[in-house]
This record gives structure tokens, C-alpha cells and sequence, in this order.
């Protein structure tokens, strides 16, 4: 999954899900208290509900292994890196732990040195999810400048960007005129012959990311950026690791407490997931999530003078069914969009813009604009230029790695969600009644790990992380791609978590606006001192 954003962040963000990321797949990336509809819930819950891992990641050894040693007392070779402020390095690790003395991989670093007064606390690592997300292109653009201002005159800001991702070895799989194919495919097929182009646009994504990095592609795991991130603790000088993880940057924290307890210092994992589950209950709840998400906007939609979904006497429900009449008419008959590659407005660009403006209630507005303009001027500019911007595609036509990388974290992490188009043909009914608007496309874009060239090598699993200092996790009860369920149940099988709760909408908390989430954070991060568990902030 990767975590979209607004400005705040990096674009607007996704989670690690499998194919219901935007990065995995061609659409986007449980239940929150105020939740997902009954029936959306209630088909979360069945669908894998006795599937939740009862394993629980194993912690490392406490000494480092000799043969690590080298890694682990490598100097780094600070220099500018033309953004005022901050500095970059590259760091050295192993390709695989297994086999340290068998090739490295090359990692960029970056920092903004804390700028005072008060002692210094450190570094603070940060991340922003997807996988994929560039963590340096975050500390660049947002955290190095946009933390609070105590945060980041206590704390080395720091940023590395994991193993196939942005500045550290890339992954590549398609150049952009083939990503501008891949993202236009169908994903709610017809009939068999639009399945088989939606199976072949899959095979020749992951053909593509096997050919460019075959031997990087297997070492690309959560697992491993965790344990990368110990390497990067040690050579800053830290005892122990303090971070802010987001989205799919949670999973990737929360993993580093349960290989490294003793070395977890303050951690924040905003937007949780959930590493218990396997792909298809993931792919499913986020799906109630997004519905959960688009039920809020339509009841704000049609309080708006200016909604092309209804006005103020239409229910939530029946806006659902006018923007999937719309996604339907857009599947018969694309609309102009003035693009100068010649690109149109389908459906499957559509449902991608709509679900990134999910991210963000402050992205309602241009959504409410981009759809009358598509709607009833067929002008389909404004929602292809959101789901460019999920995309991460450039004025250009070309496109960050950020889809690659996703997929290639996605694909190793966890067993495909579905082996066969047959599998989710039977498991459609589920989907879309957990999203009648979204519920068959994330479906069909849950299959695209079935093809991936390379073997996944986690399983789904507890994290408990018995030994750690307090561990913060914050949920959001409307989130759209990080379920609220899911901060639950992150909180509730870190030995030490501490679930903080923002009673609201959107991906992620921390720095959007609540003072209450944005003082407990603080405190944490200053002083060491956690919120109570269960406090709640709207």
C-alpha cells in the first residue's frame, strides 16, 4: 500500500495492501468505529475471519553478528545535496542478511541537523509509506520543514529511502508510455476477453520488474528495510531508533520493534495496519474503508450547491449509484481531457482520481469541481490530473518508481490475495458489497501478485514486540486506506501500544489540523511521555 497525501505529505499516500494500492495495481490503494456500513463491516469480518496470523514476528539477537560488523561501523560521507538545509549520504547493506558478504545494496540518506535551542534528542527517523513512498522526498518537502518547530530543533531529521525505492536502486518495470497504457486498463472486465487484457497488462508488469532488478526483486521485503534501519541507527550514533511512520510506514516501524524490542525508542505509527492479516482480508476491509471514506463525502456533497452526484434530498447511497452510472458511461465512451499525449478520461482514470481525493477531505472541493466538469461539460482534465497525481506521473509522461517499488514490497511481504481470475470472480459478491462504487475494480486489482516472477516470502503474523518502550499508534475512525480497525489491532498486539484515536476523516492524523492529536505526538516525542491508551481527539 502506499500512503497518498495532500502537500502535507508526499501527494497524497497509499498503504501496502497488495493490488488495492494504486503502486500494486491500476486502482488505489477496517472498519472504523464509526465504521464502514453494517453489511461493508460485516463482510470484512467474514471474508478470512479466522485467517489472522497466531504467529508472532520472532525478535533478533541482541549482539550484531560478525559479519555484519562491517556494515554497522561504516562511516557515512555527509555532503550537500542541493536542497538548503540538507545533507545526503549513501549507506551500505547487505543484499541478504543470509549472505552479508554477497553483494551490498546501495540506500540514500538524507538529514536536516537539529537546529536548536534545547539538547538534542537525537534523530528522527521518518517515513511516509506506500511502500514506495521516497521517505527523503517526504523529509525534503514536509518534515524537515513542516514539523513542529520543538520537534525538529531537538531531533536530527532523518530520512532513508528503502531498498528499490526513489534514490536507493529503484526497481523500473514499464517506461511511461507503457505505464500510461497500464493504468488505463480495464479492471471491471466485461467478459472473458477483457479479463484476458487485464491478466496480460499484470504478466507484462511484473515481466518488467524481473527483467530490470531480478536479484534485487527478491530482497526488497519489510523485513529487510527494518533491519536496514538498525544499520542506520547505529552508524547516526543512536542507542536506540525514534520514529514517525505513516500508512504502509507503520508496518515498516512495527516491524523494526519486533526484530529490535531493546533498540525501539520513540515510536509513532500514524494510520496503522494491521500485519495479522493475509492480502484478501486486507484488499477486503480496505475496501469497506474507502466505502466508509466515500459515504462521508457524499453526505457533504450534496449539502454543496455546486454536487453533480445529487442535492440535498438524495441519500449516500443513491450518490454511489450516480457516480458508478458515470464510471459505466466513461467505460463505454471516454471523455476528452485536452492531455497533449492524447490520453482520455476512462473509467479506470476516474475511479483512480476519485479514490486519491479519498485521502483528504481538503481535496473534496477539486473533486466536486473535476467531476461536473467531466460530467456535464465532459471536460475530463481535472480528474485525470488526480489520478496523475496518485500516479506519480510527471507533466512529461514519465513516472516516479513509486508503482514499482509498491508492488515489488507488496508481492514479497505477503501471498497473493488471488491465484486466478476464477477466484475473484466468486469473491466479487463480497467486494461489492463492502463498496458498491469501488467493491468489483479493487477486486480484479487484488489479482496482480498472482503473476509476480518472484516467490513472497513473508506470511501474515502478530507483532508484539514484548520488551519495547511505549509504542504510539494512531488510527483515524474515517480513514480510507488504513481502516480504523486496524490501529485497534496493531495497539492491541503491541505489548506496549498505545492506541491514540482522531475522530475524523482522512489518511492519517499527525499534522492535520487536530491540536490534540498534534500535542499528545509532541509530548511523546519531546518528553518521552505517551498518551494514555485509548485517549481520543476529534
Amino acid at each position: 500500500m502506499h500512503t497518498r497525501r495532500t502537500h502535507r505529505r508526499t501527494r497524497i499516500g497509499r498503504t501496502r495492501t497488495g493490488a488495492t494500492l494504486l503502486a500494486a495495481a491500476l486502482l488505489a490503494t477496517a472498519c472504523s468505529a464509526g465504521g464502514a456500513s453494517t453489511s461493508a463491516g460485516a463482510a470484512a469480518e467474514a471474508v478470512g475471519a479466522t485467517q489472522a496470523a497466531k504467529t508472532s514476528l520472532a525478535a533478533l539477537e541482541r549482539a550484531t553478528p560478525s559479519a555484519l560488523a562491517p556494515y554497522y561501523e561504516q562511516k557515512l560521507g555527509w555532503r550537500d545535496c542541493g536542497v538548503p538545509g540538507f545533507q545526503c549520504a549513501t549507506m551500505k547493506a547487505p543484499l541478504d542478511y543470509a549472505k552479508p558478504t554477497e553483494g551490498d545494496v546501495r540506500l540514500a540518506v538524507a538529514r536536516k541537523k537539529a537546529t536548536g535551542p534545547g539538547e538534542r534528542l537525537g534523530s528522527l527517523l521518518v517515513n511516509p509509506g506506500g511502500p514506495g513512498g521516497s521517505a527523503i522526498g517526504y523529509l525534503q518537502q514536509y518534515a524537515g520543514i513542516g514539523y513542529p518547530k520543538e520537534v525538529r530543533a531537538r531531533y536530527d531529521m532523518v530520512a532513508v529511502d528503502p531498498r528499490g525505492v526513489a534514490r536507493s536502486e529503484p526497481v523500473e518495470c514499464l517506461d511511461g508510455r507503457e505505464m500510461d497504457a497500464y493504468t488505463r486498463t480495464d479492471v471491471t472486465p466485461d467478459d472473458e476477453g477483457e479479463a484476458e487484457k487485464l491478466v496480460g497488462a499484470y504478466k507484462e508488469f511484473a515481466e518488467g520488474c524481473g527483467a530490470d532488478a531480478p536479484e534485487l526483486l527478491r530482497h526488497v521485503s519489510t523485513v529487510e528495510a527494518a533491519r536496514d534501519m538498525d544499520i542506520l541507527r547505529a552508524v547516526l550514533g543512536d542507542e536506540k531508533l525514534n520514529y514517525v511512520g505513516a500508512s504502509y510506514g507503520t508496518f515498516l516501524g512495527a516491524t523494526y520493534a519486533g526484530l529490535f524490542p531493546d533498540r525501539a525508542g520513540r515510536l509513532v505509527l500514524d494510520g496503522a495496519m494491521d500485519p495479522s492479516l493475509p492480502a484478501r482480508r486486507l484488499n477486503l476491509e480496505q475496501t469497506a474503508g474507502f466505502e466508509t471514506a466515500f459515504q462521508s463525502f457524499a453526505k457533504d456533497c450534496v449539502k454543496q450547491p455546486d454536487c453533480p452526484l445529487g442535492d440535498k434530498n438524495t441519500t449516500p447511497e443513491q450518490v454511489g449509484k450516480n457516480l458508478k452510472a458515470f464510471f459505466d458511461d466513461l467505460d463505454a465512451e471516454p471523455v476528452p481531457t485536452g492531455d497533449a499525449d492524447g490520453r482520455k478520461l476512462t473509467e479506470s482514470l476516474a475511479t483512480t482520481g476519485v479514490i486519491a481525493a479519498m485521502y483528504d477531505e481538503g481535496a473534496w472541493q477539486q473533486l466536486r469541481e473535476s467531476l461536473t466538469s467531466a460530467m456535464k461539460e465532459r471536460d475530463g482534465a481535472g480528474l485525470l490530473v488526480l489520478s496523475d497525481s496518485y500516479y506519480e506521473r510527471e507533466a512529461d509522461g514519465s513516472y516516479s518508481n513509486l508503482m514499482f517499488a509498491n508492488a515489488s514490497v507488496n508481492c514479497l511481504d505477503l501471498p497473493a490475495a488471488f491465484s486466478s481470475p476464477d477466484e475473484v470472480r466468486a469473491a466479487l459478491p463480497d467486494f461489492e458489497k463492502a463498496s458498491p462504487v469501488f467493491g468489483e475494480g479493487l477486486a480484479w486489482s487484488s489479482l496482480n501478485c498472482a503473476y509476480w516472477p518472484v516467490e513472497p516470502t513473508g506470511e501474515p503474523h502478530r507483532i508484539e514486540a514484548a520488551g519495547a518502550n511505549p509504542i504510539v499508534v494512531v488510527g483515524t475512525t474515517r480513514d480510507p486506506a488504513t481502516p480504523y480497525r486496524w490501529a485497534e489491532a496493531l495497539a492491541g498486539q503491541l505489548s506496549s501500544g498505545r492506541l491514540l484515536t482522531y475522530e475524523g476523516d482522512g489518511h492519517t492524523a499527525y499534522g492535520r489540523g487536530s491540536a490534540c492529536i498534534d500535542s499528545a505526538i509532541n509530548a511523546y516525542l519531546l518528553r518521552g511521555t505517551a498518551p494514555e491508551d485509548g485517549k481520543r481527539c476529534s
